[in-house]
């Protein structure tokens, strides 16, 4: 006869077998088979040997006993084919029970294993027959031990199944994760607490798990990687332009500087060719002047006492070349610095080089100031009175102009200047490309308004004449009109 598998309880289906083997049909009915059977025999034995009946009360016993032969031989009949079923299904249990896919474990309230399958001894990493009796807590990991007991003690209060995860670890020192289902039973034939517990070896869950979290960690870090990407490019973009402005400006920087270099040597000629002409002015001019008063004063000398007549016209000879020579360092003062200016004001002093301009070159001139312009601080007035004198020396030499206005407006936020000819136009981006004397006078204009702040436009077209743009802000140095 096979041994029974060792296991912690029958299951369902054994003990419906069982409570099925209790309940076979009655005595009656198993003694109504037996004595059928029983006739059945004799019938074919006095056919056999031709026995006749005799004996009532033999007859009868011998029949009870044959009878109760019949029922013991099928009852054993019946038991033994009982028994092979309940073999075959208990074999069919220890397989579904020990190799099942999860461990199953049979514990008391001190965590100590009752019953374990193959399967969770092999988890464990210990012979099932080491294990019987041992305490489960020392294989968890230290950390986790208050709560696996803590889980033990839910399971045993009756709350119903209990879920716990922890770290396991095997004897050899391996360890992995399991995840613990565990429900209390009852025994019938024991009053020991214990508890059914289901084991599952979570470990390539945890592993998937980590690995999906490490992808999303990559793919987290891969994206920020490409704004990472998206932005030094955009950085090095940035940087590229940036130094090709600066490259620009720099380049600008050098043209300003060759410029400011070209204009500077062109002020100290300009400088130098104004003192050749004054010097020849004073040398041609004035000392001829004064070379001939003094002759005329040696003449006056000798002729005193011959010729009386004479000695008086050479004297007013003699005072009309001494009120020209005073004429012309007037003049020269006046074109240097004139001192109406200062004296009297920018529209005085506009009006006074205006006038002497028509006298020298004939061109008409028209002058339109408001009043307010004389509130302006003295670099203000005097740069207006530059431009003014620049503007008009421009127009006596290039613009073969027959009438120049000039006009000074009070605007909201400045003061502007506008000096109108009717003469011959110019190209002013030709004219601001080319080097020499040519660009000196607009440049020098231009330069003057930026110191005090100011802006500088020049409009010419054919047929149309020229316009010159003076605009300087009024800030705190302008107060109201007149």
């Amino acid at each position: 006869m096979k041994r029974k598998p060792d296991i912690a309880a029958n299951p369902a289906e054994l003990r419906d077998l069982y409570n099925q083997q209790k309940q076979r049909p009655m005595m009656a009915e198993l003694y109504r088979r037996a004595e059928a059977q029983l006739r059945k025999r004799r019938k074919n034995k006095r056919s056999k040997t031709g026995e006749t009946t005799s004996g009532v009360d033999t007859r009868r016993l011998l029949h009870e006993l044959q009878v109760h032969q019949v029922e013991l031989e099928m009852q054993n009949a019946e038991l033994q084919e009982s028994r092979d079923r309940m073999e075959v299904l208990l074999a069919k249990y220890a397989d579904l029970y020990d190799f099942a896919p999860v461990g199953y474990l049979s514990l008391d309230e001190q965590g100590r294993i009752l019953e374990i399958n193959l399967t969770g001894a092999a988890l464990l990493g210990a012979a099932r027959s080491r294990l019987i009796n041992q305490r489960l807590p020392p294989f968890v990991a230290p950390a986790n031990r208050p709560g696996f007991l803590a889980f033990l003690k839910q399971v045993f209060s009756g709350a119903g199944k209990q879920v716990f995860e922890t770290t396991l670890r095997r004897e050899d020192g391996s360890s992995f994760w399991a995840n613990f289902h565990g429900t209390a039973s009852i025994s019938v034939s024991s009053p020991r607490k214990w508890c059914r517990v289901v084991v599952t070896d979570l470990t390539a869950l945890k592993e998937s798990e980590e690995a999906q979290r490490r992808l999303e960690a990559l793919a987290v870090a891969n994206r920020e990687l490409k704004q990472e990407i998206v932005r030094r490019q955009s950085v090095e973009e940035s940087l590229k332009k940036s130094k090709q402005h600066y490259s620009q400006l720099l380049e600008q920087s050098r043209s300003m500087q060759e410029e400011l270099r070209h204009l500077s040597r062109q002020a100290l000629h300009a400088q130098e060719e104004e003192r050749k002409r004054l010097s020849r002015e004073l040398h041609d001019v004035i000392a001829q002047t004064l070379t001939g008063i003094n002759i005329r004063l040696a003449t006056l000398k000798k002729e005193a006492g011959i010729n009386p007549e004479g000695f008086a016209r050479n004297i007013a000879l003699t005072q009309k070349l001494v009120e020209k020579s005073v004429d012309i360092v007037h003049q020269f003062a006046r074109e240097l610095r004139p001192a109406v200016l200062d004296d009297l004001g920018l529209v005085a002093a506009l009006h006074s080089f205006m006038k002497s301009f028509t006298a020298r070159t004939g061109v008409r001139t028209h002058l339109t100031a408001f009043a307010g312009v004389e509130q302006l601080d003295t670099a203000r007035r005097t740069v207006f009175f530059r431009i003014a004198q620049e503007a008009l020396t421009n127009v006596a030499h290039h613009a073969r102009a027959s009438q120049v206005e000039l006009s000074i407006e009070k605007q909201p936020d400045y003061i502007c200047m506008k000096i109108k000819d009717d003469g011959k136009s110019f190209d002013m981006k030709r004219v601001m490309l080319a080097r020499g004397n040519k660009r000196l006078g607009l440049l020098g204009m231009r330069e003057r308004l930026e110191m005090v702040g100011g802006s500088l436009a020049v409009e010419s077209a054919p047929g149309k004449g020229t316009t010159i743009i003076a605009q300087i802000p009024t800030g705190n140095a302008a107060r109201g009109e007149g």
